[in-house]
């Protein structure tokens, strides 16, 4: 049997600043939202229209989201 050198040669890794690879794209989350008034009182006037403005603030507050569409029953 021959016998192995014993030389080792340890290479230090570098240390990297940012990375040369590009990010894979990252697919949104298709979200909608879904409004409704169940009656028609003057209290539920603005009810719809807070909801929509609500909804569509907070599905476009999130960056892995992408906001689709808003369905009512009206």
């Amino acid at each position: 049997m021959q016998a192995l050198a014993q030389n080792v040669t340890v290479i230090p890794a570098r240390r990297r600043v940012g990375s040369q690879r590009t990010a894979a794209p990252v697919q949104k989350i298709r979200v909608a939202a879904y409004c409704r008034v169940s009656t028609d009182s003057e209290e539920q006037e603005t009810s719809y229209e807070a909801q929509v403005s609500h909804y569509t603030e907070y599905i476009k507050s999130k960056p892995e989201w992408q906001m689709v569409e808003v369905y009512a029953d009206m």
